[in-house]
C-alpha cells in the first residue's frame, strides 16, 4: 500500500478540521475547536486500483500567515489550500499560502485550493476570485463541510494527482 503525507492549510475557521472529519469519518460538528500545532488522521482508499493511505496532517489556523513550520511540511505529497467563501480575505490570503508552500518545498506538488461553506448563504467570492485564481493554474474546487459537498471528489482528485506524480 502507497502511503502519501496530506497537508490543510488555511486561516483560522475555515473548516480544515471539518472537511477531514466528514472525509475519514463522515461526520460534521457545529462545535469549533481551533486546531492547535497539527491533527494527524488517516484513510485508506483505493484510488484506480491503487491501495494507497492518506496521512492526513491538519495543521492549525492562524490569522495572519508569515512563515510555515517546515517540520509539518516535510515529506508532504500534495497539500489543500481552504478558504471560507463567506469571508474574501481568506481566499486572498490562501493564494498567499499556497505560493509559500511550493516555495517551502521547492517542486511543484499536487495540490488544490478549496472553497468551503458552500452551504451557506451570502457568499464574498464571485466568479472574478475563482477566475484569477485558475489563471494562476491553481484547481479550485467548492466544498460543503457540513453537506459532503466534494468533499470526497477533493480527496480522490488529490490522491489520483499524486499518484501521476510517481
Amino acid at each position: 500500500m502507497i502511503s502519501k503525507k496530506i497537508c490543510m492549510l488555511g486561516l483560522l475557521a475555515v473548516g480544515k478540521t471539518s472537511l477531514v472529519e466528514q472525509y475519514v469519518k463522515s461526520i460534521f460538528s457545529d462545535n469549533y475547536l481551533s486546531t492547535i500545532g497539527v491533527k494527524i488522521s488517516k484513510k485508506s482508499i483505493n484510488v484506480d486500483g491503487t491501495d494507497m493511505s492518506l496521512v492526513l496532517w491538519d495543521m492549525e489556523g492562524k490569522d495572519d500567515y508569515t512563515e510555515i513550520n517546515m517540520l509539518y511540511l516535510r515529506g508532504a505529497m500534495g497539500f489543500f489550500v481552504v478558504a471560507d467563501l463567506t469571508r474574501a480575505e481568506t481566499f486572498d490570503a490562501a493564494i498567499k499560502i499556497r505560493q509559500m508552500v511550493l516555495d517551502a518545498l521547492g517542486k511543484d506538488v499536487p495540490n488544490m485550493l478549496l472553497l468551503n461553506k458552500s452551504d451557506l448563504p451570502d457568499w464574498e467570492m464571485d466568479d472574478e476570485h475563482v477566475e484569477k485564481a485558475q489563471a494562476l493554474g491553481i484547481k479550485i474546487l467548492r466544498t460543503s463541510a457540513k453537506t459532503g459537498t466534494a468533499v470526497q471528489e477533493a480527496f480522490e482528485t488529490l490522491a489520483r494527482d499524486m499518484l501521476g506524480q510517481n
